[in-house]
């Protein structure tokens, strides 16, 4: 009986830790879907259930004060570092959807869906009406 109790705490422990370490939130090297450069990094958080990305660093130098002259709303004429281009994506199972992406060098948004490939890559798909019609990047997570 013992080790049975033993068993399911063990259990229950590795679950936790698992499932922690399943997660989006943290810091994502984004890497161009055409050219396979590293653009930028973007911080991926929680606030309210839901999760957004800001752009935190942008790896090109000569881009870095870069605005989003191409974005509506808001968001216009505003720095892209710093930006938030994630926003409102929900869990669905094992991915995050129903929120959008902003391309801020289109000033294009995006509906999105966000999902773990392995604990350091990560499946981020734009697309337009039904899923099949986008793009698809993987990002690194930043150690």
């Amino acid at each position: 009986m013992k080790k049975q109790l033993l068993y399911s705490v063990l259990f229950m422990i590795f679950g936790l830790i698992s499932s922690h370490a399943q997660t989006v939130i943290g810091k994502w090297k984004t890497i161009d879907d055409e050219t396979g450069k590293q653009k930028s990094v973007v911080e991926i958080y929680e606030n309210d259930g839901k999760i957004y990305g800001k752009v935190v660093e942008i790896f090109d130098k000569s881009k870095e004060g870069k605005l989003c002259d191409e974005c509506e709303g808001a968001k216009k004429g505003k720095p892209i570092k710093g930006m938030v281009i994630l926003e409102g994506l929900k869990k669905k199972g094992s991915s995050w959807e129903g929120g959008t992406i902003l391309d801020p060098n289109s000033g294009k948004v995006y509906k999105c869906i966000v999902a773990l490939e392995s604990k350091d890559k990560l499946k981020v798909r734009g697309y337009v009406g039904f899923s099949l019609l986008g793009r698809t990047q993987y990002w690194e997570r930043l150690k």
